[in-house]
């Protein structure tokens, strides 16, 4: 058995160091065969844009449906199993023998001997949410092995597989490049262009603000904007996405090259990132444009200080400058997908001339440096903004009313958490545990931010700029039965179903048993659910006493009981 382990790694680290040394092109095409039997179809492209993130995989449809066969990819071993109520939900992992990681998410559940492995442990944990490493003989698996069936578990929004190819460094790479293969003959769409003034005596049309041009469809996937002018130094941006042959979603590109004058001064490929950077994605957009429109423009230049690893070669970082009156300049994008489908964007640049900037009234604003950390005291609140939280230096609208706080709108994006204290003196004698901190939405709603009280002083940490308030939270959990009633007969039942929920600060957290014994209940948030498999075998006898516990953000619980009976 040992030999057969040193063996493996042997082999991972030989196909590790020769793969290092391996360009794109040269890395294997029939290595990886597709996760499922279905015909494939994608919902979702490896790099495309989304909250807060670049997708790191492909989104593979199955007819609305959930249960169907997930294959391994190739053979390896399971090296991680990691199940949550968010996220990726159920999600299996395997490492095969050439260094690669394959992923497959938002399951439905696994394979006999996979589920049989998990269940153990979460018993042993007494938790439904779970992360585990097996070691890599625990659970070998062969390619083409059915190792689970597909769902909708976690942040999914519909039944589909989420699909990844992770390197040795556990970067996601574009399943493309390893021969995946799904038919596309579509050019990408160019749907909007934005100019922006970069420097501090740039213009768009005289005006020193971006500008949202006209876009005008030619033929053969060429595509202009209406006429316009500038000066200084601007950025142009694009929102564009392309489309497959077998459905019409908005996936995400693969390759841009830019040109200035004739000369290529940008290069933008989705190929592969790590994680860490991945929530460049914020700088990388148009985020106000996002936040009040709900449609990514993508800058095609380097935003300054940005480390994404999807840049290739630039000139200038992909700016333009214009500073020679009168002339006309010339930008050209080549925006392509995987399969070299291309679009052509075609701008014509007037050089104007230059012109007096005039100042723009900031108001009561308040200046927030990006790299020095700002902290301010309104009333009975702390706020602080750590240095690197802001991309740029930004002019916040910060005020404060009784136990609300308003930090700007959510149009800048922040990349740390910034930190909002507030003390808790004005509520002595009451029970501050009840209180937490919440972020009022423009309609009005209020979503629980996670708090902490420590003494007098009640903390939260956040990413999002908004409007921020002090709630207190007294109404427990409500909890409800679905498929049963408490004393009936359900032997014939597959599950225990029961319906929870918290109408204020959310649910937190919950615990169940059935005559003493700990039973795991699954919950699924998007349904307000919690579901008991009966076979699992815990619940054995005819009798049997259902106690469930459930506590929501600031510790209110509820205790539920109730009695069915089922054939031992």
């Amino acid at each position: 058995m040992q030999s057969r382990y040193f063996l493996f790694v042997f082999l991972a680290f030989f196909m590790l160091r020769f793969g290092e040394s391996q360009t794109i092109q040269n890395l294997p095409q029939d290595y990886f065969q597709h996760p499922l039997d279905i015909e494939l179809k994608l919902s979702g492209t490896f790099g495309e844009l989304r909250s807060n993130h670049f997708h790191s995989g492909l989104d593979i449809k199955t007819n609305q449906r959930t249960g169907a066969k997930v294959y391994a990819a190739a053979s390896g071993y399971v090296s991680r199993i990691k199940i949550e109520h968010y996220g990726y939900g159920k999600a299996l992992y395997i490492t095969h023998p050439n260094g690669y990681t394959t992923v497959y998410a938002h399951l439905k559940n696994f394979s006999p001997r996979i589920e049989e492995y998990l269940k153990k442990k979460q018993y042993a944990a007494e938790s439904y949410t779970i992360q585990l490493y097996p070691d890599d003989l625990d659970l070998r698996v062969d390619k083409g092995e059915v190792v689970a069936y597909s769902g909708n578990t976690g942040g999914s929004g519909g039944p589909h597989l989420h699909f990844e190819i992770r390197d040795s460094s556990a970067r996601p790479m574009n399943p493309f490049m390893f021969g995946i293969d799904v038919a596309d003959s579509r050019r990408p769409l160019v749907k909007q262009v934005k100019a922006y003034p970069l420097s501090d005596d740039a213009t768009i049309n005289g005006k020193h603000e971006s500008k949202l041009l006209r876009v005008i469809p030619l033929k053969d996937g060429k595509f202009k904007t209406e006429k316009f002018s500038a000066y200084g130094k601007i950025g142009i941006g694009v929102n564009t996405n392309d489309r497959l042959d077998a459905a019409n979603n908005q996936n995400g590109i693969y390759h841009v090259n830019t040109y200035f004058n004739g000369k290529k001064n940008f290069e933008m490929t989705f190929d592969k990132y790590t994680f860490a950077e991945t929530r460049y994605i914020n700088q990388m957009i148009d985020y106000e444009h996002f936040k009040n429109s709900k449609s990514r423009i993508s800058k095609f230049y380097v935003p300054d200080g940005s480390p994404l690893s999807l840049y290739g070669k630039t000139i200038d970082n992909g700016k333009l400058t214009l500073v020679d009156p009168g002339t006309t300049h010339q930008f050209k994008a080549e925006i392509q997908d995987f399969k070299g489908n291309e679009s052509v964007l075609l701008l014509d640049i007037y050089n104007e001339e230059a012109t007096e900037i005039e100042m723009v009234d900031a108001g009561d604003a308040t200046y927030v440096p990006a790299q020095q950390t700002f902290t301010k005291t309104l009333g009975a609140f702390d706020l602080t903004i750590p240095t690197g939280s802001l991309y740029e230096d930004a002019l916040l609208n910060i005020k404060q009313h009784t136990d609300t706080l308003k930090i700007h709108h959510d149009v800048i994006p922040l990349h740390k958490n910034m930190i909002i204290s507030y003390d808790m003196n004005s509520k002595k004698g009451d029970d501050m545990s009840k209180y937490y901190l919440a972020r009022i939405t423009s309609w009005g709603a209020a979503y629980h931010v996670r708090s902490k009280l420590k003494g007098n002083t009640l903390t939260a940490y956040t990413r999002t700029l908004g409007t921020y308030s002090v709630r207190k939270d007294t109404e427990a959990p409500t909890i409800k039965t679905i498929n049963f009633k408490d004393g009936q007969w359900i032997s014939k039942n597959k599950t225990l179903k029961l319906s929870i929920d918290d109408k204020d600060s959310g649910i937190d957290g919950y615990r169940a048993t059935v005559n003493g014994k700990f039973i795991l209940m699954e919950y699924d948030y998007k349904t307000n659910s919690l579901t008991h498999d009966f076979a699992d075998g815990v619940v054995t006898d005819s009798n049997n006493e259902l106690k469930v516990i459930v506590t929501d953000n600031v510790g209110n619980s509820t205790k539920f009981e109730a009695t069915f009976n089922r054939k031992s």
